[in-house]
């Protein structure tokens, strides 16, 4: 019994560090192997990426590691989205009814960083400039190369769980000896990363508790709070433009000088706030979105991929990191009650991967409403409807966003209640302009007729 407390994680990003705290929590003698360096000693060298949405089920996940306290001294509440149209006012459109119902800007290398921290101090013994080479499964050895010196390691191992991300090296050796329906779906938007930095004496330049969003259409701009009081800004469009100026892209805006002019004509309010535009323009890539379906996420008993490693999603609903963080919680629970690993991993599978296409559903639908609907009347009516329904009917019609957001709702259900209940909304906002013209009979025995009797979300 002992042997099958042990277990081999791939990756020490924050799936592989919050599942690897789990884990020794629970008595597992976990060893964590990672390609680059400790980000304690070298500094963060992650994703390009650096501040992350925290929701409620990220934050469980937090709380039954035990780090949610650590995690949230440096994180920046978030009311709701602060939308910067191109003409009109600038306006406040809050995700939940006060602010008890908020999401987290969290720095993805100051949270990295604290996880394995706790990760190593629950007992898990961590391993870094080990990338992994390949995985001899008939013999459950594994090799790494560490990339600074050449030299080579191998191990033994009981079971390999990859938390390696969307280019997990682990999802790949397991690509080879077992058919897992690896399909990768790109999305025609790419995204560079710009810089809102602090006042020269060090506040804020914009109201800090909220997510940002410059809509347009086709395009948009967005920034996130982080703690040391900067916004890391995302523009996000296509990768090739149209004909017109009115239908840009990264491959007609080339140079700094263009973006400059650009951002005059589109995003004047942001120019101000970003005096270092043409220098970021210049050292910040332009990079790919893409949703990652896979058909088997794990080798019998030897092998499991989790988080952006068997499902990564494009990042519009601020979903990705909770929806991980809610694999390693789920992950845990099924190794303890299962005694096989064969057995957890396909139980986890089961009810994972139905929630995980979901969310990534609902995350490119997510980036049609942020870059598109934000700043549409219809868009405004349909949620001052959908909060006047929550108080109406607070138990049946729950909004989308909080079951997403708030509450630990399966995604599956939530993405069927949404559909739901946009079809009512939609009826009862058609040809209406405000809540005054709503036929409240109607759209409450709508409510009822539709809603009632589906499971609660509580």
């Amino acid at each position: 019994m002992a042997a099958e407390r042990r277990i081999t994680l791939i990756g020490a990003g924050l799936a592989g560090a919050l599942l690897a705290r789990l884990l020794a929590l629970r008595g597992w003698q976990v060893e964590v192997y990672e390609k680059r360096g400790d980000p304690r000693l070298a500094g963060y060298q992650g994703g390009r990426s650096i501040n992350l949405a925290l929701a409620e089920r990220g934050r469980h996940a937090l709380r039954l590691a035990q780090a949610d306290d650590a995690v949230m001294a440096h994180a920046v509440m978030m009311r709701g989205r602060m939308v910067h149209p191109l003409h009109g006012d600038v306006n406040l459109q809050r995700y939940g009814r006060d602010d008890s119902e908020v999401i987290w800007s969290v720095h993805r290398g100051e949270l990295n960083i604290t996880l394995l921290e706790l990760a190593e101090q629950a007992g898990a013994k961590l391993h870094f400039d080990r990338r992994l080479d390949r995985v001899d499964f008939d013999a459950q050895t594994v090799h790494f190369i560490d990339d600074g010196n050449g030299h080579s390691h191998s191990i033994f191992f009981q079971t390999l769980i990859g938390c390696d991300g969307a280019g997990s090296a682990l999802r790949g050796a397991i690509g080879k000896a077992l058919d897992i329906g690896e399909r990768v779906e790109f999305l025609d938007h790419g995204y560079k990363e710009l810089v809102i930095p602090p006042t020269i004496d060090g506040r804020f330049r914009i109201e800090p508790n909220a997510l940002h969003i410059w809509p347009r259409g086709n395009y948009m701009c967005i920034a996130l709070p982080n703690d040391e009081k900067t916004f890391t800004v995302t523009l996000f469009m296509p990768h090739k433009g149209g004909a017109t100026i009115e239908d840009p892209g990264f491959d007609t805006i080339c140079t700094p000088q263009e973006a400059r002019a650009f951002f005059e004509r589109d995003f004047a309010d942001a120019l101000p706030l970003m005096p270092e535009l043409e220098r970021d323009w210049a050292r910040n890539p332009e990079s790919t979105l893409a949703t990652l379906h896979l058909e088997r996420w794990h080798l019998d008993r030897r092998a499991l991929v989790i988080g952006d490693a068997a499902h990564a999603m494009v990042p519009f609903h601020g979903q990705g990191m909770n929806c991980a963080f809610e694999d390693c919680a789920a992950l845990a629970q099924h190794l303890d009650a299962h005694a096989d690993f064969g057995d957890a991993f396909a139980a986890f599978e089961a009810e994972r991967k139905p929630n995980a296409r979901a969310i990534q559903q609902m995350a490119l639908e997510n980036y049609l409403e942020m870059r598109d609907r934000v700043d549409d009347a219809d868009y405004r009516l349909q949620r001052e409807l959908e909060l006047r329904l929550q108080q109406r009917h607070p138990d049946v019609f729950v909004p989308h966003y909080t079951m997403v957001s708030f509450l630990r709702v399966p995604y599956a259900v939530a993405l069927a209640r949404s559909e739901i209940q946009h079809g009512i909304l939609l009826r009862a906002t058609r040809g209406k302009h405000t809540l005054d013209q709503i036929d409240w009979p109607a759209v409450d025995g709508d409510v009822v007729a539709r809603l009632a009797r589906l499971p609660t979300t509580r």
